[in-house]
Parts: structure tokens; sequence; C-alpha cells
């Protein structure tokens, strides 16, 4: 089998470009023409020199918006009655990844020969995870794609707005935190040696403020190991040391199941971050569950799918303790108190549901408080890690004046005697 990469020509008349999986130009053709498509001309890829590798390498990612897109655009095309083939071929005609368009006509192609759309989605399970498989099969067992596909709208779409609030919540302190080292760095390395350095051969009684920010400033400058002769410099390694912190913990957490456990059980009892840790799982757990349930999946496939989305060994502890007690035989809003994750209040929501048989609206509603919930905590982390760090560097900058126009001051009659 090759890799071809392929022009063609639509039932429309437009141009298609992409690159499929074949045995020989006539397997490639007859693919295409499957698909609906007339082929053009066609190469193997790697065989064009190496502009046709590097832009295959560098093709843009799949990412979620594109998939948002290809659901919205299914969901649109299938309600007002086009045919699924017919809805796979303008989806794939009309999307502007490459990559994307190649798995389209992967699909178009399965389904004409008889696939059906889950089985056709689940041959890139990079691109479909289960969890979408299953919404999809749910649709088609009950022959409403259409709601399987409102379904999966509704929830990558506030994946990608937790996705985005992650985001915010890891990267923003760890970019602050690297400017105020790098700030520090650059002054201690640079300005206090300029500004402090005539102090040094001043006869005067310096501070102990003004000899600690000399001998910081010379800790940043001066070489503080030479392996293999090669000097090592303490504004270095003031700027490796998260770096290499980070990178110890993830080497930690690889190398056993108990340790990345326990890791994990730090993260959540931690006093500012643990609590989002445990928000950020449950929402997503709640979540998955509820599109799940909404789609007429069953309860406990609907809680382990939703299990699959949580990546905190502790957190999934718990959830595997509420699918052992719904096996028992209890009902979901015991499960959810016996795990000790959820707040009372989100327990009697659900048990209300149970009781009124309104169950779905009701994880709507529980989705929604804990989506509410992470957005508040996210920014409230987000204000106090702004004024700390904003406050260490103020603090350090006041120092660097004190140590540097203190002994000057403190002096001042000693000059004017002169």
């Amino acid at each position: 089998m090759h890799r071809y990469k392929y022009r063609a020509i639509n039932a429309k008349g437009r141009p298609i470009r992409g690159a499929i999986a074949a045995a020989n130009e006539v397997d490639l053709y007859k693919q295409l023409q499957t698909a609906g498509l007339e082929l053009v001309d066609c190469s193997v890829v790697g065989e064009g020199g190496k502009f046709s590798s590097f832009s295959g390498k560098f093709a843009p990612k799949i990412g979620l918006r594109d998939v948002i897109q290809f659901f919205v655009q299914m969901e649109q095309m299938q309600g007002a009655g086009v045919p699924l083939l017919d809805a796979l071929a303008d989806v794939r005609d009309a999307t502007e990844n490459q990559r994307f368009m190649d798995i389209m006509t992967d699909i178009n192609r399965d389904v004409s020969d008889g696939a059906a759309l889950s089985e056709a989605m689940n041959r890139h399970p990079k691109v479909f995870p289960p969890l979408y498989i299953s919404l999809i099969e749910a649709g088609e067992e009950t022959g409403d794609l259409t709601s399987s596909y409102r379904q999966l709208i509704k929830y990558l779409k506030w994946v990608e707005v937790i996705q985005t609030k992650v985001k915010k919540a890891t990267r923003y302190p760890m970019v602050v935190t690297f400017v105020v080292l790098l700030t520090i760095t650059f002054m201690m390395s640079v300005v206090v040696p300029q500004i402090v350095g005539f102090l040094k051969y001043m006869d005067m009684e310096l501070p102990w403020f003004t000899v600690a920010l000399i001998n910081t400033s010379n800790f940043f400058v001066q070489p503080v190991a030479e392996p293999l002769g090669i000097p090592i410099y303490g504004g270095f390694i003031v700027l490796a040391v998260p770096v290499a912190f980070i990178m110890s913990i993830k080497g930690i957490r690889a190398s056993s199941d108990e340790m990345a456990y326990k890791l994990d059980s730090l993260y959540v009892q931690a006093p500012v971050f643990g609590p989002l840790i445990r928000k950020i799982s449950i929402a997503r757990y709640a979540q998955t569950f509820g599109a799940l349930y909404a789609s007429g999946i069953d309860v406990i496939k609907a809680l382990e799918a939703s299990r699959g989305t949580v990546s905190n060994l502790r957190m999934i502890d718990a959830m595997e303790n509420v699918e052992a007690y719904v096996q028992a035989g209890n009902s979901l809003s015991k499960a959810f108190d016996a795990s000790g994750e959820f707040p009372s209040l989100v327990v009697r929501m659900v048990k209300i549901g149970e009781e009124s048989g309104n169950l779905t609206p009701v994880l709507d509603q529980v989705s929604d408080f804990y989506t509410h919930d992470v957005n508040e905590a996210i920014d409230g982390m987000i204000e106090m890690i702004q004024p700390t760090l904003t406050a260490i560097l103020g603090l350090t900058i006041a120092w660097i004046a004190a140590g540097s126009l203190g002994p000057i001051y403190m002096n001042l009659g000693n000059f004017m005697d002169f």
C-alpha cells in the first residue's frame, strides 16, 4: 500500500486535493470514483521531492474547531434531509484543512462501501475518540443522527470553553512567573553590578541589605560551578530550576502508577490548585455523562465513558466507586454522595431528578453549576496570582533601590564634610 497525493474534481466541478492510501493508481481511481471524485493526476507521497514531504509533515493539525464545524455542517444538512453520503461529500469539499479532507475522503469511501458512519469514524481514533463514536452509535440505533450531532456540538463547544479556561489557568501563571524571574535575573546580572559596583570601592560602612544585594548580584554573574570546564552561572540556575522541577515531576509521575497516584493526591490536596483540579475533573465528568445519558446510552456505559475524560488518578478512583455503587443497585444520587467528591447541593439535585423522572435537565443544571464554579475558581486564582507576582517584583526593585541609594544617604553627612 502506498499513500497517494491526488488532484480530483467533484460532481460540481470543483478541484479537490488530498492524500489517501491505495494499492496502486487503479485502486486510487476506484476509491475516488466511489467517493464521487474524478481523478486528474496523482503521485506517491515522498516521490515529489523534498517539498512534498515537508508540506505533508507541516500540514495544519486537526483541531477541535475543525471537528465542531464538521458536526455542525452534518447536523444542518441531514436535518434538512440531505442524504448521508451527499452530506459527507459536501463537508469534505468545504473543509479547508488538508488532513481533515483526507480523513473525510476515507470516511466517505467506507460509508459508500457499506460501513456505518460510526464504524468509518472509528477507524480514525485520534480525530474521533470513543466518546464521539458512542454518541453516533446511539443515534444510528435510534435512527436520529441529528440529535446525536446536536449533543456532540453542545458537548464539544463546552469542551472548547473548558480547554481555554484550563490553558489560561496553567499557562498564565507560568508565563508571568517566567517573566518575573527573567526580569529579576536581568536586573541582578546587568543593572545591579553597574549601580552598586562603585560602593565596594568607597570607604564607607555598607548596611546589611546592601551587602545582601551585592552578594546576590555576585551569585547571578559569577560561575557557581564549572563541570567539564564549562562555567554555569547563578542566573542560569535560577531560570533552569523551574524547568528542571517540572521535568522531574513528570519523570517521577511516569516512573510508576503508585508515584503517579501519590502526586495526583497531592495535586488535589494543594491549597490553591487542588480545589480547581477537583472542580475541572467533576465538570468534565458531569458534562460528559449528561451528554451520553441524554442520548439514551446505558448508565453504566455512560459512567465508564465519562471516567475516561478525567486524568487525575485520585479522581478516577472516586469515579470508579460511583460505577461500583450503581452496579450494586444503588441510585445515582447515592453513588455520587458515597464518592465524597460531589457537593451535597449536586447530590440533592440529582436525587430530585431521579424522583421526578427528569434526570436529563437536572444533569444539564449540574454541568452549568460546575462550569460556573470552574470559571469563578480560575478567575479568582488569576486575580490572586497577578498581584502576588507584581508584589514580588516590586519588592525586588525596592530592595535594589534601597541597597544602591541607601548607603549614599546614610553617609551623606560624611560627603558634605569632605
